[in-house]
């Protein structure tokens, strides 16, 4: 069966490219949205499989579209929201996290490179996994900084956790950091045991969590 997938986007060729793209890799487009107001009532009435949203959008184009994924994901905790930006929103991304519900993904249009790692972020938060955005990820972070638990992950563990938080698996953070599955699994008890989370043996809980820890600072 097709997931269903809810647009909120307010540039015209950016909206319709989404929905050609999304159709052209199996998804069926329920509703493509231009405002607010629009998207809060399409997530309500339709409760797609997944929300591809903006974080500006109109009437006053500063934070409608977070701010009606929030108010979704009350009313239907753990709705599948992808957020598509330009811009970091560091307290609303941090909100939207620290539920601990999942199904959540934060991108930058302008470093998403190509159709297959757009549709792999779709499918994975549709799923109820999380995509992040590795830019997104640094800033949350840094924003946590001082936190003492994060000060005292070492330079290795902060590039796992940040992998992690990307939502990959132990063998694709081997891959990227080039490092054997041992010592991931290390690295990984060592950051759990340092952030004072238990370890789980489901990637997307393990991730969630963690983010959730980092944003409820």
């Amino acid at each position: 069966m097709k997931n269903r997938v809810l647009i909120a986007e307010d540039l015209y060729l950016l909206r319709d490219g989404l929905v050609h793209l999304l159709q052209a890799h199996g998804f069926s487009v329920v509703a493509a949205v231009e405002s607010g107001p629009e998207l809060l009532r399409g997530l309500l009435e339709l409760r797609p499989d997944v929300s591809i949203v903006d974080v500006r959008l109109p009437p006053t184009f500063t934070d409608e579209g977070l701010q009606a994924a929030l108010a979704a994901r009350k009313q239907v905790p753990g709705l599948p929201v992808l957020v598509l930006s330009q811009h970091v929103e560091q307290l609303y991304a941090r909100e939207l996290l620290a539920d601990g519900s999942g199904a959540i993904g934060y991108l930058l249009k302008d470093r998403v490179f190509n159709a297959e790692q757009f549709i792999d972020a779709v499918r994975r938060v549709a799923e109820g996994g999380t995509a992040m955005d590795p830019e997104v990820i640094a800033k949350l972070l840094a924003s946590n900084a001082r936190n003492e638990p994060l000060a005292a992950l070492t330079p290795r563990e902060r590039e796992v956790l940040e992998a992690m938080a990307e939502g990959r698996s132990n063998t694709a953070i081997c891959q990227r950091l080039y490092l054997s599955e041992s010592a991931v699994a290390k690295h990984t008890a060592s950051i759990f045991a340092k952030l004072g989370l238990a370890p789980s043996d489901d990637d997307n809980r393990r991730v969630l969590a963690v983010l959730a820890y980092l944003n409820s600072r």
